[in-house]
């Protein structure tokens, strides 16, 4: 026999209210930090010499700017799979919750 989920009564519960609570609060700083980090290159090379300056040797600053975009993409990736793991996990729990008020 199978039963229809009440979809509502779980976007009301306080367990899923929690979760997107959580989810908001990690995703909007760390999607803020990357629009900034990102479009902070082509804004400095534009309109400022600020990384026209040599860092190391003949490599200047706008390199090691770009560099590191590369580096911070696949750290937040990595940060990101990581909690998003954590999340998997409430939702798990929260179906498990919802089913067991079904029954």
């Amino acid at each position: 026999m199978e039963t229809k989920t009440d979809y509502g009564q779980i976007a009301r519960s306080r367990s899923f209210k929690l979760l997107m609570r959580r989810k908001k609060r990690f995703l909007f700083p760390m999607t803020a930090f990357f629009l900034i980090f990102y479009f902070l290159l082509p804004v400095l090379t534009s309109y400022t010499d600020v990384l026209n300056e040599p860092a190391l040797g003949p490599i200047s600053w706008a390199w090691v700017f770009a560099f590191a975009q590369f580096v911070m993409t696949w750290t937040l990736c990595i940060v990101y799979s990581r909690k998003a793991a954590r999340f998997d996990e409430d939702v798990e729990r929260i179906r498990e919750e919802a089913g067991r008020e079904r029954v």
